[in-house]
């Protein structure tokens, strides 16, 4: 190699260098970074949205069948309308294995783990989420999954942000604001809204505001919204009639539909994990075939309901411009409710903001129509209910009133019903924290024992909150126990479970696959009762699951609230336990983690 070359080379390398550690080490870097991942966001967001419109398509002849009524597919017309009952099914057989083989963190609507991302894990999501999240969800929604595409698209734009920061190696601090990056920008070039998806950023991802973090969310929402716009055009998801205010005399009624928006809000929360508890406790097959077989339900309800197949957001915008009456309304509401809440539990992967929308675009204007029949000389106009409850629920299930105020007000643009909007906002949101501290999105991660709340007191820049906090759960656990077949009896199941520290065994299936845990405690149960016929497969059961990153102080409290003496660790939902943990295995863990050794530089 000549000396001209090695010169040339030398000089590439130094400039490569620079341009690395101005991206990453400089105000202005920050700015490039976020301008890149709003130019991806605004594109993720616009395939996304295609490719569901093309499955939609390919699977019913239409670009949207929620608002076609009970009719057959355009494409198989000899199944007539019962084709409903076999798209959830043949899209279950799709992505079920696609999720469960590549991106388990795909399962379910995205939020709540990209909020695990940024609160515990320095906002490192893996590159394949995105891909994976794309076409799972795609398939899910266009297949009938009653979710919604803003979840996915978060979890998209998220995942886009912090794989260009993990490419990079930016800081923790810096990685953590490009997933807010990410998030802002795919819910501005979904909505078209680009002020509320900066608050959605920051107020449901990042759950702080600084004037860092809003600055670049700004940029990278406004570049995304831009991309958006230039290939799909300046339209809106929602077309919605202009409202406005009546008199003053409606206000009272807007505050009750905002304490009642408040308990729908708190309660679809609470379904939706209902439900999911409830096939977790039924299904013992594999959990990749889960969604096929729970396709089954869901294509019953659709068939029922088929204002229930996908998003629904022409049946949205019908029944708030005076399409349905009060007692449709309510149908409708409780059947989103169902619809949504069994796809999340059969393993569909799909958002729960559209759904709360449309919960509360029921909602508001069915009690807008009774309050106008009830007293016709106030001029109520239902439709501005309707408006007002799609904000008050989001912000209920949410906790988070800003951005449930901004998505409406953008998405209508009448400044006139804001001051009704605000109202029942804060009241909704208000009443839902009375009755419980967590929204839907913390609440999922609390079941899994992560509780991103719990340090909030410590400063992630300089105190580490203490070893149960720095330590983790594959730090701590051991092997788990080897597991007994399903056939083997309550004598063997005995042998077993007394020969170990652990309080459970692991049941298989004859093929290996993983049934459950058989527990001690219900084997004194059964032995009292003096059963012989009782296999170690009848006693099998689901534990709550740690993963090998959770922290230690997440593990106990996991341990605590379900009143456990160990459970088990796993690298995938539902998959076979790596390892196993109890309350002895913490405290030896976090009692090493405090007896380190003093630095003798530090002493003085």
């Amino acid at each position: 190699m000549t000396a001209t070359a090695v010169g040339r080379r030398g000089r590439l390398k130094a400039g490569a260098a620079w341009l690395h550690a101005w991206l990453t080490g400089s105000q202005a870097g920050l700015v490039g970074l976020a301008l890149i991942i709003g130019v991806g966001a605004g594109l993720g967001a616009v395939v996304f949205r295609y490719l569901i419109v093309a499955i939609t398509g390919l699977v019913t002849g239409r670009d949207d069948y929620s608002d076609a009524g009970r009719v057959a597919s355009l494409h198989f017309p000899a199944l007539g309308p019962w084709f409903l009952l076999l798209a959830p099914v043949l899209g279950g057989a799709l992505y079920g294995p696609l999720v469960y083989r590549f991106a388990p963190e795909a399962r379910g609507h995205g939020v709540p783990e990209v909020m695990a991302a940024v609160a515990r894990n320095g906002g490192r999501i893996p590159a394949r989420v995105a891909v994976v999240k794309s076409l799972a969800s795609a398939l899910c929604i266009g297949t009938g999954g009653s979710v919604g595409r803003e979840g996915p698209i978060v979890q998209i734009g998220s995942a886009l942000g912090s794989s260009i920061g993990q490419w990079l190696r930016v800081p923790d601090h810096r990685l953590r604001l490009m997933v807010a990056c990410g998030a802002a920008g795919g819910i501005s070039a979904t909505f078209n809204a680009p002020i509320a998806g900066v608050f959605f950023g920051l107020e449901i991802i990042l759950r702080r505001f600084t004037a860092e973090a809003f600055g670049i969310t700004v940029i990278s929402s406004v570049t995304a919204n831009l991309i958006a716009r230039a290939l799909v055009g300046d339209d809106h998801i929602l077309q919605l009639p202009a409202y406005s205010l009546g008199s003053a005399a409606q206000f009272p009624f807007y505050a009750v539909l905002g304490l009642v928006a408040g308990v729908v809000g708190w309660g679809f929360a609470r379904v939706l994990y209902r439900i999911e508890d409830l096939c977790d406790a039924l299904w013992r097959g594999p959990q990749w075939l889960r969604p096929a077989v729970g396709g089954l339900l869901l294509g019953a309800v659709l068939l029922a309901l088929p204002q229930m197949y996908g998003v629904g957001y022409p049946v949205l915008e019908k029944g708030i411009a005076g399409g349905y009456v009060v007692g449709f309304l309510l149908i409708l509401l409780l059947g989103k409710v169902v619809a949504t809440s069994l796809t999340i539990g059969i393993g569909g992967s799909g958002g729960v903001f559209a759904p709360s929308l449309f919960i509360g675009g029921m909602l508001g204007t069915a009690f807008g129509d009774a309050a106008n029949t009830a007293f016709p000389s106030l001029g109520i106009s239902p439709g501005a209910f309707g408006l007002v409850g799609m904000a008050a629920v989001f912000a209920a299930a949410s906790h988070a009133p800003i951005a449930a105020v901004l998505i409406v007000f953008e998405l209508t643009g009448e400044y006139s019903v804001i001051l009704p909007l605000m109202a029942a906002v804060v009241l909704a949101t208000g009443l839902s924290h009375l009755i419980s501290r967590d929204n839907i999105y913390t609440l999922k991660l609390l079941r899994r024992g992560i509780d991103i709340d719990a340090d909030a007191g410590t400063d992630r820049a300089g105190d580490d909150g203490g070893p149960l906090y720095r330590l983790t759960v594959g730090e701590a656990m051991r092997p788990a126990p080897d597991p007994i077949r399903a056939d083997h009896g309550l004598a063997e199941l005995a042998v077993r479970l007394s020969s170990g520290r652990y309080g459970a065994v692991p049941v298989v299936a004859p093929d290996g696959s993983h049934l459950g845990f058989a527990v001690a405690n219900e084997l004194v149960d059964e032995a009292d009762d003096r059963r012989d016929d009782v296999s170690a497969g009848d006693l099998a059961r689901r534990l709550p699951e740690l993963v090998p990153a959770m922290s230690l102080h997440d593990a106990l409290s996991c341990l605590a609230d379900h009143d456990a003496t160990g459970l088990p660790v796993v690298e995938r939902p539902g998959g076979p336990p790596i390892g196993w943990i109890d309350h002895r295995d913490v405290l030896m863990t976090s009692y090493r983690g405090t007896a380190r050794p003093v630095d003798t530089a530090t002493r003085s």
